[in-house]
């Protein structure tokens, strides 16, 4: 399962980290025209700062599946758990990547639950539905939920998670 479940895994965070760079770039155009209309034109977009504001959510929820993906997350890696045997050490890590699991799984519940309530209403200035600022959490949440699978499943394989930018 792993054989495939890994290719999948490290295609859907790299396709996240371009995803989360592009956002991260456009936060940067959206404000510099923003700060541009008010302090040059004096005359602000007002659709400038929601943009940026719904992008945040985007880049910081994409940017942290990846973080999980990449094992850049806190792991709860003390030198405690560094001193245990081998046998015991893997049990910790396997218990460290199934509350990362179980808090993915809050996350894409919970957050898919309040896009829902929300989605009747607008972003003033944007007129999208309120909805899409919970999105990114619920989208999140399951790719947290599978890239500790994949975490799982490579411990007791006896196998490490290739980082996606290799």
């Amino acid at each position: 399962m792993l054989r495939w479940l890994s290719p999948i895994n490290a295609w859907i965070s790299r396709f996240c980290m371009i995803v989360a760079v592009v956002g991260l770039l456009t936060i940067v155009a959206v404000v510099a025209l923003q700060v541009f209309g008010r302090y040059v034109l004096n005359d602000t977009p007002t659709w400038a700062e929601s943009l940026a504001l719904v992008l945040v959510l985007y880049v910081t929820m994409f940017g942290a599946a990846v973080g999980v993906r990449d094992a850049g997350h806190i792991g709860l890696e003390s030198i405690l758990v560094m001193l245990l045997p081998e046998r015991h050490r893997i049990w910790v890590e396997i218990l460290i990547h199934l509350l990362v699991l179980s808090f993915g799984v809050f996350m894409a519940w919970h957050a898919g639950l309040m896009a829902e309530s929300v989605m009747g209403y607008k972003i003033p200035t944007l007129g999208l539905p309120e909805g899409l600022n919970h999105v990114p959490l619920s989208i999140a949440g399951v790719l947290i939920v599978l890239f500790s699978i994949e975490h799982i499943l490579a411990l007791l394989a006896g196998k490490e998670v290739r980082p996606s930018w290799h």
